[in-house]
């Protein structure tokens, strides 16, 4: 059994097989078989048993008949053995069937703590003693039996209690890699989870800027069909751009790259450099936007520079979508060694409603900020307009890219 069990461990396989490592039988079936046994033992050719059946039978059945229990109720078994000794001392029988007691003695130890394996063994010791006074010889064979007896009960109980450690220790085994295989699956639960919402962010970026960016294309483009061809042309172009500029971004979130995807597919992730080509993107869809970059942003890792790009991309995505016609953005970036600023303004209605508590542009805002430490202030402004503000604390880049 045990070797099932650590063979269970070592191979990696589910801790609930090492459930299945033991016996198939009930306890009952090799209890009664071992009973039996002993019976057999003690009604051997020459027993007490075989010399006079009539009395002797009795005492050596309710010897060994209380073994059948012995895992159930191990002490009240032991006890029921000793008192069965007892009386087959006071008749004068002896029998081989006294190994019953060992058999118990040992149960005892194996499946019960410190205190009663010694009350069992003191037990056990007295019963030596009046056996070792009865029928040892005369001269010095009382020692020797008290001896000789001492120390099997006590190799019994030692080897029975050294069973029961190595059970607890397998227990311990058994319950730690359960416990290891439990948090295993909540780390892959969480990573899962971390993983959904990273994407659903990406995804929610992605889409509501270009979808709202080329309805504003499309819409101009209706509007200037009639009155300037070209002006509806170069908006049917930018709208084309847009949507395959989403469907890479979209690949590129989604990890679906493969080696054969064109190089434009594999560039890198967006950030301070492409903002330009955002404000640009938002001019040519009826929101003029001033972009100003201060300070060097080469040392801004990454993930930062994506989470100011994303910020950015869903402050102006906002107020191209709520803001009305005429609005002016307004776009600063500010960047240091400790933090990166961004600060994004319109002079529209700062009334308006800009994005329901509900939805998800401004909670997704405040989670990218959050990974960094940094936050972020979105709101109307005093006198007219609105604004977006984010501080990312670049001191908390190891868990912002995380």
């Amino acid at each position: 059994m045990r070797h099932a069990a650590f063979a269970a461990l070592r191979t990696g396989r589910p801790v609930r097989a090492l459930s299945r490592a033991g016996t198939r039988l009930p306890p009952l079936v090799p209890d009664a078989l071992l009973a039996a046994s002993v019976f057999f033992l003690g009604a051997g050719v020459g027993s007490a048993v075989y010399r006079n059946p009539s009395g002797a039978l009795l005492l050596q059945t309710a010897l060994v008949l209380p073994l059948v229990w012995r895992r159930r109720a191990p002490l009240t078994v032991f006890f029921a053995v000793a008192a069965a000794a007892f009386a087959q001392w006071l008749a004068d029988v002896e029998s081989l069937a006294d190994v019953a007691l060992l058999v118990a003695l040992y149960t005892v130890a194996s499946r019960s703590g410190p205190r009663r394996t010694l009350l069992a063994v003191s037990v056990l010791e007295a019963g030596v003693l009046l056996a070792a006074a009865r029928w040892s010889a005369p001269a010095g064979g009382f020692l020797r039996s008290a001896v000789f007896l001492t120390a099997v009960a006590v190799a019994v109980a030692v080897t029975g209690t050294n069973a029961r450690i190595r059970r607890a220790h397998l227990a311990s085994l058994e319950d730690r890699a359960i416990r290891l295989e439990r948090e295993r699956d909540q780390r892959a639960r969480l990573a899962v989870a971390g993983e959904r919402a990273r994407i659903a962010r990406e995804m929610h970026d992605i889409v509501t800027h270009n979808l709202s960016v080329m309805v504003a294309l499309a819409d101009g483009a209706v509007f200037a069909q009639n009155r300037s061809p070209d002006r509806a042309a170069y908006a049917m172009r930018q709208i084309s751009g847009t949507g395959r500029q989403a469907i890479t971004d979209m690949r590129r979130a989604l990890g679906v790259l493969r080696a054969d995807e064109p190089d434009e597919l594999r560039r890198p992730m967006p950030g301070i450099a492409q903002l330009e080509s955002l404000a640009e993107g938002m001019r040519a869809a009826g929101l003029p936007t001033l972009l100003t970059v201060e300070g060097e942003p080469a040392p801004v890792p990454v993930t930062a520079q994506l989470t100011v790009y994303r910020l950015v991309q869903e402050a102006l995505t906002n107020t191209l979508k709520h803001a009305p016609s005429g609005t002016r953005a307004e776009v600063r970036v500010r960047c240091s060694p400790d933090a990166v600023t961004v600060d994004v303004t319109d002079d529209g209605d700062g009334a308006r409603v800009r994005a329901p508590s509900s939805g998800h542009g401004i909670l997704g805002m405040r989670e990218r900020a959050a990974a960094y430490g940094g936050t972020l202030e979105a709101g109307p402004l005093p006198a007219r307009g609105w604004r977006v503000r984010a501080v990312l604390d670049l001191g908390a880049a190891g868990d912002g890219a995380a």
